[in-house]
């Protein structure tokens, strides 16, 4: 299995108890949607499936999990901050309707101030948040996709139309 045959899904944060429970961090949107028989961990570049047990998902996008021969600490211990795929066969189908903030990338930014910024050209995805990356002015800028930012998002258009707060477009240009 490669990676380029797989989709990103999370990682292991740490042990839980001496048996090999596992914590994992879901960075997918909506893990209750996922089928979880078994997991691949990206190990020196390598994905090794792990059989999963059972699990169980709690409500703060974690999971505890035990694996099939991942019995104590020590084994589980390996497996911390190894992030985790699926297969893209195992991906849940989304709803046509359905618009998520990672659609954004290709979205054309409009400014209250500043006016039009460019092409999202990237979209990171932290725990807390999304960021943008835009180039403006031969320069790329980074700013949070979140609701005390974007005043309209136009589907139709491609159009995001943003109020960023006044100076963050001056710390990218202005060196």
């Amino acid at each position: 299995m490669k990676i380029d045959d797989c989709f990103y899904i999370g990682y292991i944060t740490k042990t839980k108890g001496l048996k090999g429970e596992v914590q994992v961090f879901f960075e997918y949107e909506e893990p209750e949607d996922l089928t979880l028989k078994t997991v691949f961990a990206d190990i020196n570049g390598k994905l090794i499936p792990y059989f999963i047990s059972s699990y169980k998902l709690q409500n703060n996008q974690t999971g505890l999990f035990y694996f099939d021969d991942v019995d104590h600490i020590d084994r589980a211990e390996k497996l911390v901050r190894k992030k985790l795929y699926l297969p893209n066969t195992e991906k849940p189908v989304r709803d046509e309707n359905e618009f998520l903030i990672t659609d954004l990338k290709g979205f054309i930014v409009h400014d209250k101030t500043a006016g039009e910024l460019g092409e999202i050209i990237e979209i990171h995805e932290y725990p807390q948040q999304f960021v943008a990356v835009v180039p403006y002015k031969f320069r790329e800028i980074m700013f949070p996709l979140n609701d005390d930012l974007i005043v309209e998002i136009d589907e139709e258009a491609g159009i995001v139309n943003v109020d960023l707060p006044d100076g963050l477009i001056d710390l990218y240009i202005n060196e």
